[in-house]
């Protein structure tokens, strides 16, 4: 169903026409190379669970919950964040954002045991749902109105390259030299965003009007707990293989630890072409998008389930999976446009809700290895959670049809328009 989309438009700054060409393309850089950095962050880690699990003496299993403490963090840090920093001005506030998110990692390169680290990668993770949905608003608030999912496509595509590229060489470094290697790259990263946003993100204004009330009315909207319902289940499949996916490689497929790498860097190819490809598609079909790919992904992770003990079934799934991104950055528009006036809290919300999925995702991928089904069983799992996605998404839809205006964000156009 076609809708009007929200406002977007940065406080303080000019309409979309006014911003020249490279001007769009420098920020966008800047965001995604922020995104690049919470990329391997996030990723990376999952292909280096036995380092990690060896150096701190823990088992694998054990090592898992350091990536639902990460998930953990950016539950609680994005809603809590959108509301401490309301009134604050957007460049400042991912300033912010990322100047923690570097610190913090490169304490975690120096953790001195289990527990310290656990708890620096929840802080780890505060940051990251606050920066991604800030960012997706400033994205969108560039561009003409039909470019609105590419904005924020272009955002991720930060994340997604690291799926491709530094995650698959911060797990090859990261097996050859430590672990610790991949925290410390991270935090240059992240320093290096924060000097790029500094230099490229016009200066905007405190948002007029926005207090606490205004953020938290959006979760008066059914529309947008339903939308983040969708993100908490429909991507929790991909976290519960992701998760788990180095010792699927070893112990299922039994090719050798140094395959990882590859296995993670067609991971990362998935992500970017359903990345790329996902977002064009969605500027024209949104909702079409977002259900199509819950379809895709609930028969691609069955699949996997059934014959990840063939490489070659492996390696297709795994890029099939990863291309189930598609509707991370439609779902992320579907959000900002129900979201009416509290947009920066329910951006940030679709991150902690991403992350949900995480979190789940691991457990229960956790769950059925440690009940004896076997790291395969995980693409079962990620098929029921893709299914539940799916159900949701659909009473998202019968809802919005039977009650037209209940769902709509901001019924005024956007200054593109």
């Amino acid at each position: 169903m076609a809708q009007n989309p929200a406002d977007t438009s940065l406080p303080g700054t000019g309409s979309p026409a006014s911003y020249s060409r490279l001007q769009v393309i420098l920020v966008l850089f800047a965001l995604a190379t922020g995104g690049f950095a919470i990329g391997i962050g996030e990723f990376a880690i999952m292909g280096l669970l036995p380092d990690v699990a060896r150096s701190f003496t823990v088992s694998t299993p054990m090592a898992g919950h350091v990536i639902s403490a990460y998930a953990l963090g950016v539950v609680v840090g994005a809603p809590l964040i959108a509301i401490l920093a309301a009134r604050m001005a957007r460049r400042q506030l991912l300033l912010l954002l990322m100047g923690c998110f570097a610190v913090t990692n490169i304490l975690s390169a120096i953790a001195p045991d289990f527990n310290s680290f656990t708890l620096l990668r929840f802080l780890s993770g505060l940051p990251h749902g606050a920066y991604f949905g800030v960012g997706a608003l400033v994205a969108a608030s560039m561009v003409p109105i039909h470019y609105r999912v590419r904005a924020v496509g272009k955002v991720m595509l930060g994340l997604t390259v690291a799926t491709l590229a530094g995650t698959p060489i911060m797990a090859f470094f990261g097996q050859v030299l430590s672990w610790e290697v991949m925290f410390w790259s991270v935090g240059l990263i992240a320093a290096l965003t924060v000097t790029l946003i500094w230099l490229y993100l016009p200066q905007d204004d405190i948002v007029e009007g926005a207090s606490i009330a205004r953020e938290l009315g959006a979760f008066a909207r059914p529309q947008v707990w339903l939308t983040l319902a969708v993100a908490a289940t429909g991507f929790g499949g991909m976290f519960a293989i992701f998760s788990y996916i180095a010792s699927t490689v070893t112990e299922v497929t039994l090719l050798e630890a140094s395959m990882v790498p590859v296995v993670l860097g067609v991971f990362g190819v998935g992500m970017n072409v359903g990345n790329l490809l996902g977002s064009k598609l969605a500027d024209t079909f949104l909702m079409g998008t977002i259900g199509g790919m819950m379809v895709l992904n609930m028969l691609v992770m069955t699949a996997f389930g059934l014959g990840a003990g063939h490489v070659w079934v492996l390696l297709a799934t795994v890029f099939l999976v990863g291309c189930g991104f598609a509707a991370g950055p439609a779902v992320q528009t579907r959000l900002m446009d129900v979201a009416a006036d509290g947009q920066t809290m329910a951006a940030a919300s679709m991150h902690s809700a991403f992350n949900v999925a995480n979190a789940i995702g691991a457990w229960l991928g956790g769950l059925v290895i440690a009940w004896g089904y076997g790291y395969a069983a995980t693409g079962f799992v990620g098929a029921v959670l893709s299914f539940l996605g799916l159900l949701v998404f659909a009473v998202s839809v019968w809802l919005e049809q039977k009650y037209p205006s209940a769902g709509h964000g901001r019924t005024h156009p956007c200054p593109a328009e």
